[in-house]
């Protein structure tokens, strides 16, 4: 069975296929300037690549030029079309439509109705996926909701404390994010030490950035709520905020609320924090040549970390693994060092040689010797969680 797995943004369109009877990554692409001139496109088929610019006026188009590249007679590795199986979204919120399932014109109207919650990615997905139910009526489309692997967090840690109606008549709770990262990092991690009742915390960390407690390969608390913009600081958002200072803000400023919300998912975390990037690579070198606000951005981002790591050692009552991921989790010694300084005494002992060694895209434990917990770099593997999931959904 042949499935593509899709990443969307609002002018871009980036897949990988695979051959679910192997679970082998035949091919991997992207488009970016969907709908603006000279739309760069990329594809990789075995050894063999090719880049062009055209213009792609949607999303469908661009969908359809991917088949066209994956079924070519002298490089393609699909017959043709129909040879594939269906189409799986790393789709992001749909309220109490969670789980995994198959589009429909009931799950597109939910995401475009709690497009507040997630404005940067349910517009662009829901309108994507209504271009392409009708380009291609006979491929179904498979959505799996990053909030469905956070349904089996206790309701105590996930409810708010709002009047108690919000929780169905608005659908107000702690939602929780990047499913499929900390899926997989669970399920990896387990098949590493070979025990499959663990209690893990797997830190994503990269352009977003999440903290989930897992037991037995279930979630039990995570560090994004509501939406995507919660929790610990992202790039250029903002992480937990108090809602109480935007009335004030609205006042002293002068900007409408929704200046002001945009201001804070576009110009805030790390680059809001530092003046200067949003890329964790560049504050690390910028803070190297005495650049304060880059360091203190930094700092501030291990402290958001760390509070969150502590609670889930409570929650959890201690770890046996705490496993970093992501573009800044497998990359950056500095952030797993910070992150794990002066934790001895919870049984936490990070081996500075180790840290310091790891290569790129290596599984690897980096803990010291002796040390209670373990701690590993583990790269994680969101498209084939999707996919895995688009065999199920389809075969029911």
């Amino acid at each position: 069975m042949k499935v593509l797995v899709a990443n969307l943004g609002s002018t871009s369109f980036k897949y990988r296929l695979f051959d679910m009877s192997t679970e082998q990554q035949l091919a991997r692409g992207g488009i970016d300037r969907i709908g603006l001139e000279d739309s760069n496109c990329s594809v990789e088929i075995g050894d063999y690549s090719d880049e062009r610019v055209t213009n792609i006026p949607d999303h469908a188009a661009a969908v359809t030029l991917c088949l066209e590249q994956l079924s070519d007679p002298e490089h393609g590795c699909l017959k043709d079309a129909s040879e594939l199986k269906g189409i799986g979204f790393k789709a992001v919120f749909a309220g109490k439509l969670s789980g995994v399932r198959v589009v429909d014109d009931a799950l597109l109207t939910r995401m475009e109705e709690l497009a507040d919650v997630a404005p940067a990615h349910n517009p662009p997905y829901a309108k994507a996926m209504r271009q392409l139910r009708q380009a291609f009526p006979s491929i179904p489309l498979v959505a799996a909701l990053e909030t469905g692997f956070h349904e089996t967090i206790p309701p105590e840690i996930r409810t708010y404390a709002v009047p108690f109606e919000w929780q169905d008549k608005y659908e107000t709770k702690r939602w929780g994010f990047h499913g499929a990262s900390h899926r997989f990092i669970g399920g990896r991690i387990s098949e590493i030490l070979g025990n499959d009742d663990l209690k893990v915390v797997s830190c994503h960390l990269g352009g977003s950035n999440s903290l989930c407690a897992q037991r037995g390969n279930k979630s039990q608390a995570c560090s994004l709520g509501m939406s995507p913009q919660t929790g610990l600081l992202h790039n250029n958002r903002v992480g937990d905020f108090d809602p109480y200072a935007l009335p004030l803000l609205m006042r002293l400023s002068g900007k409408s609320m929704q200046e002001l919300l945009d201001e804070m998912s576009t110009n805030g975390g790390l680059l809001g924090l530092s003046g200067l990037s949003s890329d964790v690579r560049d504050l690390e070198e910028a803070a190297e040549q005495g650049h304060e606000r880059a360091d203190f951005a930094l700092k501030v981002f291990v402290a958001s970390i760390r509070q969150y790591l502590g609670s889930y050692l409570v929650v959890l009552g201690g770890a046996d693994a705490i496993v970093f991921t992501g573009g800044i989790g497998e990359n950056s010694q500095r952030i797993r060092r910070e992150v794990c300084a002066g934790l001895v005494w919870a049984g936490i002992a990070l081996d500075e040689e180790k840290n310091g060694a790891v290569e790129r895209n290596a599984e690897v434990c980096i803990s010291a010797d002796g040390s209670k917990t373990q701690i590993w770099v583990v790269p994680t593997n969101e498209e084939i969680v999707v996919a895995r999931q688009t065999v199920e959904a389809v075969g029911k």
